[in-house]
């Protein structure tokens, strides 16, 4: 599965009001490892700079003096997210503006939602931390994801760390315990079954002990907080969640 992790940096907040690209940055993630693959581009504008949204990146108009317009980085662009699964954190602010710069173009260009499939990152994680505060910054305190240089926002620097915390906030359950495939498979080993026989003694049956039943639930509700689905072994057999003991 191939995805991709897209930002944006603007001269605004409202494209219906004439606001624009400054910067489009992004990452690939190819079966959930980054590939190092991506793509920057700072983008004139063609017009002013509003001071709130200089205060986000620290961009001003004369740095974007010579870049090129969005129209000439376009194809590139395109090329990159084509059939990819783009994610993105508040994704319909990302969109309405690449939409915009799209519906600029001449001859027009389908939008984004009809050449990939979108995700909202913000809206997963607000679904997944009900209540919580769910802005990257607080993300990446949850998920101990370094956003050490994030002092202003950049779109490449942005979707780099949202990648991180995309990849960590959506791991689930991988393995059972920690252990890792490979031991898994170490243990299981390529060896015929062993048939027990019929007359062999009654198995006993331990119950866990009062501490055991405390660290299993504990280590069940690790596993809530981390899967994006909640614990397997807190659910029936028709799919219902089962109170905690």
């Amino acid at each position: 599965m191939r995805q991709v992790v897209l930002d944006t940096e603007t001269t605004g907040l409202e494209p219906e009001k004439g606001h624009r690209v400054v910067e489009v940055g992004a990452v690939e993630i190819v079966d959930r490892q980054i590939t190092g693959a991506r793509i920057q581009f700072y983008i004139d504008p063609e017009r002013e700079i509003d001071d709130a949204a200089y205060d986000v990146h620290g961009l001003d108009r004369a740095f974007f003096t010579g870049k090129p317009k969005f129209s000439e980085v376009a194809d590139e662009f395109l090329d990159f997210v084509a059939k990819a699964e783009l994610i993105m954190h508040n994704a319909p602010f990302d969109v309405s503006f690449i939409d915009y710069e799209l519906s600029l173009l001449t001859g027009g260009r389908p939008r984004l939602a009809d050449l990939c499939t979108v995700v909202d990152s913000l809206a997963l994680a607000r679904r997944k931390h009900p209540g919580q505060k769910n802005g990257l910054d607080a993300l990446c305190r949850r998920y101990q994801v370094d956003n050490s240089k994030r002092e202003l926002h950049g779109a490449l620097l942005d979707a780099e760390i949202l990648a991180d915390v995309y990849l960590a906030m959506t791991g689930g359950q991988m393995t059972l315990f920690g252990a890792s495939d490979e031991a898994a498979m170490d243990v299981a080993g390529d060896h015929e079954p062993i048939r027990l026989s019929a007359d062999r003694p009654a198995v006993p049956v331990l119950k866990a002990t009062p501490q055991e039943l405390v660290a299993h639930e504990a280590y069940l509700d690790a596993l809530d907080s981390a899967a994006e689905n909640g614990a397997v072994w807190r659910r029936n057999l028709s799919g219902a969640l089962v109170p905690a003991a």
